[in-house]
């Protein structure tokens, strides 16, 4: 998860309260296994079986920067039976049994920290005396000779290889986000219970394999071209994709690392993944209802109320519970719009972070979290940023935040004055998080027009008439829950925030919100045509042909449902099958 760019680490450090305070630099955390429990956990989602056994003292050294959502890794861990200790020098390295390294952040800062703390020269000796190590993601990449982020900036210079930027021009999207499939090279071990099963990526810089470099190759993934997707040598494992975040299959690599005794289940079989996976992802509104319980709803175009004599809030259960229900159903990610304001509690007192927090501790896949992000004021008189709210979010459990309105006013001024300055709420978090933590949540209303000439914005021309046989439209940008229209459309909104730092774009359409008519695939396919950043299709989902409709007539990379989930319409696996009966590829 590179891309993040900031001065200091210690800011954002984890801790296992939900204050602000931090962590120093050289922070490092030591994971000890469950003594006295020869069967800690058990899990059967699917196809694979994942069981913690016990190991002769297991340690296992964390190097955490306290960046991003490193609280995922944090719960894996525990999940699997182990128990955490925090140490802080260099010298906990070198004796460390196990060292895990999921990195986070951009990679000169943590070159610069692991330099200034003495952690490189720690780390280097560990890795050349072939101990256990396993690197995530950044904790990859900073194994290689030097990166181009930001750079050149040189790195551990333990493998031949510079790291670069994906090529974008080409037609891949970057940042490279979802579930990808990964070519074996050579045993691996800790990837010996894959398989034909998908793994989930997130980064915009990756390092290429070559004649120097071929010895420590274990895996590839192909996006434009092949590049590494792991290594191995001897005793020194590292990933770029996320096994945390990866479900069961995820966990399975995590195990084998921390218990190479352990036997997988299920032996590698060949073909099912081949190539990055269309996503399907679960999206559960939660707010609190009259009687002041937080709960899932789901609006009719953003009216959650029963149309009733009560007027109720629609009440479709309870969030954690139905998050976790959808990551055994196969759920790809899972995101929380939250349309409570909350506004006069105490940062760290908010609900939604105790229902990212509990939500975290047993599913392993994406975690989005929106409404909200932005400065606010409690009723104590303590103010907040926008950075400080999406920090503590990350903290509590998710891996990208969502932002709606606060970015359409971002969007409107960098239109307006063409100068980014940095201070709208999508930069700051971008800047310091990377784009690939940011998505922007839009929210348009079709206008019919009689001509294309009719307003300054981008039209087309639609395939379906309008009411009174209008032949072109706009979608016009709104804000606080679409009940305010912006004077900007969504095609130009869309171009402004993908400049400013966004990573995604989930595109509603409040016309087709809760319809069950399908999605509104005009906007759509406008939307992802225009921007070279992944696309979410939402709104109007009704049935499994509508999920193949947006993956074949768009370049939608996701699609996302709320209603037909929780009402159990049609399940999720539903939706997958009928996919993979139309050829197009999804994780199972």
């Amino acid at each position: 998860m590179e891309g993040v760019r900031y001065a200091s680490f210690t800011s954002f450090a984890t801790t296992k309260s939900s204050s602000f305070s931090a962590l120093s630099p050289s922070s490092i955390i030591i994971l000890r296994q469950k003594p006295h429990k020869k069967a800690l956990k058990s899990i059967s989602h699917r196809n694979l079986v994942i069981s913690a056994s016990s190991a002769s003292n297991s340690v296992v050294t964390l190097l955490d920067y306290g960046a991003g959502n490193v609280r995922s890794v944090r719960n894996a861990i525990r999940y699997l039976g182990f128990e955490i200790e925090d140490v802080r020098t260099p010298k906990d390295i070198l004796n460390a049994e196990r060292l895990i390294f999921p990195g986070v952040g951009a990679f000169a800062s943590a070159m610069d920290v692991l330099t200034k703390t003495g952690m490189a020269e720690a780390l280097c000796t560990y890795i050349k005396n072939d101990r256990p190590f396993l690197g995530i993601c950044l904790g990859l990449q900073l194994l290689f000779e030097s990166s181009e982020e930001n750079g050149p900036v040189n790195g551990l210079g333990l493998i031949p290889s510079v790291v670069g930027r994906f090529n974008s021009s080409n037609g891949f999207r970057v940042p490279h986000i979802g579930w990808n499939a990964l070519q074996v090279a050579k045993d691996s071990e800790i990837l010996d219970d894959i398989g034909d099963h998908h793994v989930y990526f997130v980064h915009s810089y990756r390092a290429m394999p070559s004649d120097d470099n071929k010895e420590w190759v274990s895996s590839t993934c192909n996006y434009g071209d092949d590049f590494i997707a792991s290594i191995r040598r001897g005793n020194a494992h590292a990933v770029q994709f996320h096994p945390e975040k990866s479900g069961d299959v995820g966990l399975s690599v995590l195990r084998r690392f921390l218990n190479p005794k352990s036997q997988g289940t299920k032996k590698p079989t060949q073909g099912k993944a081949s190539k990055l996976a269309k996503r399907v992802i679960a999206c559960l509104d939660v707010r609190t209802n009259d009687k002041g319980d937080l709960v899932v709803t789901k609006g009719d175009q953003y009216d959650v109320r029963e149309h009733t004599k009560e007027n109720e809030v629609r009440n479709l259960g309870k969030p954690v519970e139905l998050a976790g229900q959808y990551y055994k159903d196969g759920a790809d990610e899972v995101s929380f719009l939250n349309i409570t304001g909350f506004r006069d509690f105490p940062l760290g007192d908010l609900p939604m972070l105790e229902v990212l927090r509990h939500t975290s501790e047993n599913v392993f896949v994406p975690l989005t979290v929106g409404g909200g992000i932005r400065d606010f004021t409690d009723a104590n008189g303590r103010h907040y940023s926008s950075l400080e709210v999406a920090s503590e979010y990350f903290r509590s459990g998710a891996d990208k935040i969502s932002i709606g309105s606060d970015a359409v006013y971002a969007g409107e001024e960098y239109i307006k004055t063409k100068v980014k300055t940095g201070n709208s709420s999508l930069e700051q978090i971008s800047r310091v998080y990377g784009n690939q933590a940011v998505v922007v949540s839009i929210d348009p209303r079709r206008v019919y027009l009689k001509s294309p000439n009719d307003v300054q914005f981008k039209t087309i021309s639609v395939t379906k008439p309008g009411p009174s046989g209008e032949e072109y439209a706009w979608y016009q940008c709104t804000v606080n829950g679409g009940r305010e229209g912006r004077p900007i459309g969504a095609y130009e909104l869309a171009k402004a925030v993908e400049e400013l730092g966004a990573g995604e774009i989930l595109l509603n359409c409040i016309d087709c919100d809760g319809q069950g008519k399908g999605f509104d695939i005009d906007l759509i396919k406008l939307i992802s045509d225009a921007v070279s950043i992944p696309v979410i299709a939402s709104s109007g989902a009704g049935a499994v042909e509508h999920f193949s409709e947006v993956f074949v007539k768009t370049n939608a990379s996701a699609a996302l449902a709320a209603g037909i989930f929780h009402r159990k319409e049609v399940p999720i696996q539903s939706v997958k099958g009928h996919l993979l009966e139309e050829g197009i590829e999804v994780r199972i």
